[in-house]
């Protein structure tokens, strides 16, 4: 962890400098500015009885100006994204110091009825989501916690070669993330992209060359009269011809601005997104497949996006008053605008949603990436064909601090079920949660917490922590019932790692014990391969019957009044239990 709070902290030291180089430019910049304004003013008066010499100076001073304004605005750009590399930077140092309460939850994904997501807090405080996620726009964040929580166990591998081509590229991720970080809309992706698949025309055909053919005879009347070839009454009355024409479609026109306007901001930061990606030199199949995605047009995605920008920009400049009245009366400017946008979206609307997506699978793969940089010291699960479903050493729950960590040596086959017993807080519910996280970065694709990891791929389904509803007016052993009758439904079409935490809990002792006893023999019969935490020791005794269960536990030590626990997974039966002690211990009785 030292070598990392390292790293960032020198990154840091790099980007302070290179924020102090901008600083003393922008001020530079400022005082240059100021001056050009100034010495125009003087060189016009002092040259006020000469007009050529006069216009001459307002034409260098105004060009001066304008060219170390832009300057000014690329270079301000750039101390933006400066600041947020160096906020990058920062939350990193403190989320490896052990603080990531301060990141998004996710609340957002939560999901009660998931086949895992709820039981192994994948999302919400303290959440394995928010411990990862360093997504930063909203189609990004939507598809980390998409991948997260699929239960997709295809092409591991390929997914594997991703995260650790984009781990090994820190400087790109976090240009990359500080460009997305930049965007800020009260519009989200999703409408936007929306608004454009479901965009219905409202001009026809024939008015789409109007704004050209009226622009042409303006210029032709405007030349002519310039020469004097005409009276300035014909072209007075063309004047009031182009602010009627552009009265009749003012309503269109303004309800094409109103909408596409919305995503002016999004448009113009995301193709430069676009074109980080399109520069990006990848090796990886899936990498390269995206790639592929934003350069099937005629155009490259971020050239493309660009000229929606600059369409909405020019756009943009009717709320001057000069440009409305002249622009629309002599060339229609409003609706040649409006033509634009429509044109843009009629030409583009069928790929427009897949390029979001590719933007949408960096900003997420970014954040997976980011967490194996982090934790180099965890290893890539061997992917096998094997009867071992997992064969694991030294597993532990990423979310526990190292120090404090006890990891477990675990290999469960093919057809196998554990079950698991032991004392209160030894560390049952925990070791669940740990094989069940493992399994979801495994099929992610991400690196787990152990030194070795082989794994024959197995999607997840789990019934650890059911509630009742009281919206649904269902008690909480009906709740269970249901959990349980989903599960069973669910194996029966596919093959899945099933983990179950003390079933029945709403029955009393005997009646629990038998229906989970014929539960479990009903999974044993279906093949299925799992692990199920109780406090019932005698289901224990099923291992006498199938050779396919195998008893394992957690133990407590009660020394010199005091409790102790090892978290050690062992091979057997539980044989102290802490109830009563910790009733005793805490005067409860």
């Amino acid at each position: 962890m030292e070598k990392l709070v390292h790293f960032y902290t020198d990154e840091n030291l790099k980007l302070e400098k290179e924020l102090h180089k901008i600083k003393i430019k922008l001020t530079n910049l400022s005082v240059l500015r100021l001056l050009v304004f100034f010495f125009t003013l003087f060189g016009i008066y002092f040259s006020l009885g000469n007009p050529t010499i006069v216009s001459i100076i307002m034409i260098v001073g105004v060009g001066i100006f304008s060219f170390l304004l832009s300057q000014y605005l690329k270079i301000k750009e750039k101390k933006k994204l400066v600041l947020c590399k160096i906020s990058i930077n920062k939350t990193e140092i403190r989320v490896l110091e052990g603080d990531f309460s301060f990141l998004p939850e996710g609340k957002e994904f939560l999901d009660s009825n998931h086949f895992f997501s709820h039981d192994i807090d994948l999302f919400g405080r303290h959440s394995f989501f928010q411990y990862i996620n360093r997504t930063s726009t909203e189609i990004g964040t939507a598809e980390l916690a998409k991948i997260i929580s699929k239960n997709n166990i295809l092409s591991i591998d390929k997914k594997q070669e991703v995260i650790k081509e984009l781990s090994k590229k820190v400087k790109w991720r976090q240009h990359f993330t500080a460009l997305a970080s930049l965007v800020k809309t009260e519009y989200s992706s999703k409408v936007i992209v929306r608004y454009i698949q479901d965009y219905k025309a409202v001009f026809s055909k024939l008015v789409l060359p109007l704004p050209i053919l009226f622009s042409i005879v303006s210029s032709l009347l405007i030349g002519l009269v310039s020469f004097q070839m005409i009276s300035y009454t014909l072209l007075l009355l063309w004047f009031i011809i182009g602010l009627v024409v552009t009265a009749i479609f003012f309503k269109r026109t303004e309800a094409i601005y109103a909408n596409a306007g919305k995503s002016k901001t999004i448009f113009k930061q995301y193709h430069l997104l676009l074109q980080e990606i399109e520069n990006g030199n990848f090796s990886s199949e899936i990498l390269q497949e995206k790639q592929e995605i934003i350069q099937s047009e005629n155009l490259k995605a971020s050239a493309i996006f660009m000229k929606f920008s600059k369409i909405l920009d020019a756009f943009d400049q009717r709320n001057n008053v000069l440009i409305f009245i002249l622009g629309n009366a002599f060339f229609l400017r409003d609706l040649r605008n409006a033509v634009k946008v429509e044109t843009w979206i009629h030409i583009y609307n069928h790929t427009v949603k897949k390029w979001f997506e590719v933007i949408a699978f960096f900003d997420a793969g970014n954040s997976l990436a980011n967490f194996c940089f982090n934790h180099s010291d965890y290893t890539f699960p061997e992917l096998v064909k094997e009867n071992s479903i997992i064969q694991a050493i030294q597993l532990g729950h990423p979310l526990l601090k190292s120090e404090k960590r006890i990891d477990n040596n675990f290999t469960i086959s093919d057809n196998q079920f554990f079950i698991v017993t032991g004392a209160n807080m030894a560390g049952k519910s925990t070791f669940l949660r740990t094989v069940s996280l493992s399994i979801v970065m495994a099929n992610c694709g991400l690196p787990v917490c152990a030194e070795s990891f082989k794994y024959a791929p197995r999607r997840l389904i789990t019934s650890m922590r059911t509630t009742d509803s009281l919206s649904e007016d269902e008690s909480y052993f009906y709740s269970e019932l249901k959990r349980l009758k989903f599960i069973v439904d669910t194996i029966e079409v596919k093959d899945y790692f099933i983990i179950l935490d003390e079933i029945l809990k709403g029955t009393n002792s005997k009646d629990k014990a038998i229906g989970s006893k014929k539960f479990i023999e009903k999974l044993i019969k279906s093949k299925s391969t799992g692990i199920i935490a109780t406090h019932d020791v005698s289901l224990c005794d099923l291992e006498n019957e199938f050779s396919d269960i195998k008893n394992y536990y957690f133990d407590a030590e009660i020394t010199e009044s005091e409790l102790h626990f090892d978290y050690t997974l062992k091979n057997g039966i539980c044989k102290n239990m802490n109830a009563s002690f910790l009733l005793e211990k805490m005067k409860i009785i």
